[in-house]
C-alpha cells in the first residue's frame, strides 16, 4: 500500500525573524515540524506513497499539523486522535555566526509522548516497503520507546525493510541513555543513518567518515550504514564497499530539516534499489532543504535531478 511509513511526533515551530532574539521578537513565523513527518512529506513530494503514524490532539493545532502533512501528499489515516493533552512546540532563534541557531523545546507531556503501541492500527505498516523512524521517538518516553520497537517488529514481520536515523538530541537524553536505547533497535535495521558527531558521541565511533561508516555497519550488523559529515559530504558502507559523495554547495536560509531531507534521498535510492544513487539524492536534497524556510524541502523530483545534472534553476530575464 505504501512505499514508506514513518512514526514520529510533529510539533509547531515558532521562529523569531532572522537576527531577532526570542525575547525581543515582535512576531513568530509559525510552521509545522518533526523529523519523521519531514521525511514522509519530502518523499511524497518526490512521488512516493507515504503514510505517517503519530498521535495528535483533536483541536485547531493538532488539525493544522495533520493538514500540513496532507498538503504534501502524506496519508494521515493512521493518526491516533485524542481529546486530551497538548501539541509539542519548539522555538527557533537564528543569527549569523558566531550566534548560529538555537532551539528551545516545549514538548514535555505532548500527546505523542503518551502514544501506546496498542493504540496504533498496524495494518498501515504491514503494507509498507520501508518503515522509517529516528532516535528522537524512543527518547521522548518509555511508551514511545515501546511503540518504536513494536513499529520495527511489525515492519520486519511483514517483510518491510527498516531505516533508522540516529538523530541524537542532547536535550532529550544523554549519550549513554541514547546508546542503550538505540542499540537494540539498530540491530534490526537495514539502513542506519548517523551524523559523524553523533557516531562519535553516542557510539564511540571516531575517525574519517569512510572508516566510521564501515565500522558502524559492522557494529550495528546493518545492511548499510551512512555517515553524514556536513561540508565533507556523506559516506555509505554496504556489502559492496564504501562510497563517498561530496556535499553540494548551497546558500543557507534555514538549516533546520536538511538531515531529514538527506534521509529522504537515501530512501529514494533504497526504493529504486540503488543506495549509491540515494547518496547522491541525499546530498542534493540536504543542500536544497537549507534554501527553504521551514523544516520541509519544497522540492520536486525534477528539481533534484536538475541540481545533480549541474543545471539547477536559472535566473529569469
Amino acid at each position: 500500500m505504501f512505499d514508506v511509513v514513518t512514526l514520529g511526533e510533529s510539533m509547531l515551530r515558532l521562529a523569531a525573524p532572522p537576527g531577532e532574539a526570542l525575547e525581543s521578537a515582535p512576531h513568530f513565523d509559525v510552521r509545522t515540524a518533526g523529523a519523521e513527518v519531514n521525511v514522509a512529506a519530502t518523499l511524497a513530494r518526490l512521488g512516493f506513497r507515504t503514510a505517517w503514524i503519530t498521535k495528535l490532539v483533536d483541536d485547531p493545532l493538532g488539525r493544522r499539523l495533520a493538514a500540513d502533512a496532507r498538503r504534501h501528499g502524506v496519508d494521515t489515516s493512521a493518526i491516533v486522535w485524542t481529546t486530551t493533552g497538548r501539541s509539542g512546540v519548539y522555538f527557533l532563534e537564528q543569527g549569523p555566526l558566531p550566534r548560529g541557531v538555537t532551539v528551545y523545546y516545549d514538548r514535555a507531556g505532548s500527546a505523542f509522548s503518551t502514544l501506546e503501541a496498542g493504540e496504533v492500527t498496524w495494518d498501515v505498516v504491514r503494507g509498507a516497503r520501508w518503515a522509517h523512524v529516528t532516535g528522537i521517538t524512543p527518547a521522548l518516553s518509555a511508551a514511545c520507546a515501546a511503540t518504536a520497537a513494536r513499529f520495527i517488529h511489525e515492519a520486519r514481520a511483514a517483510g518491510a525493510k527498516v531505516s533508522i536515523d540516529v538523530n541524537y538530541r542532547r536535550k532529550l537524553w544523554t549519550a549513554e541513555r541514547a546508546r542503550a536505547g538505540l542499540e537494540p533497535l539498530l540491530a534490526s535495521a537495514d539502513l542506519v543513518i548517523v551524523a559523524r558527531d553523533d557516531a562519535r558521541e553516542v557510539f564511540g565511533l571516531d575517525g574519517a567518515p569512510r572508516d566510521v561508516a564501515r565500522r558502524a555497519r559492522e557494529q550495528f550488523k546493518a545492511g548499510a550504514a551512512v555517515v553524514t559529515a556536513g561540508a565533507d559530504g556523506a559516506c555509505l558502507a554496504d556489502a559492496s564497499g564504501v562510497y563517498h559523495e561530496t556535499a553540494v554547495p548551497a546558500g543557507e536560509i534555514d538549516p533546520i530539516g536538511r538531515g531529514d531531507a538527506f534521509a529522504a534521498g537515501m530512501l529514494w535510492g533504497a526504493l529504486d534499489g540503488d543506495l549509491r544513487a540515494g547518496l547522491r539524492y541525499g546530498v542534493a536534497l540536504a543542500a536544497m532543504a537549507q534554501t527553504y524556510l521551514g523544516d520541509v524541502a519544497w522540492v520536486s523530483r525534477q528539481d533534484v535531478l536538475a541540481v545533480l545534472a549541474g543545471r539547477g534553476p536559472k535566473p529569469v530575464r
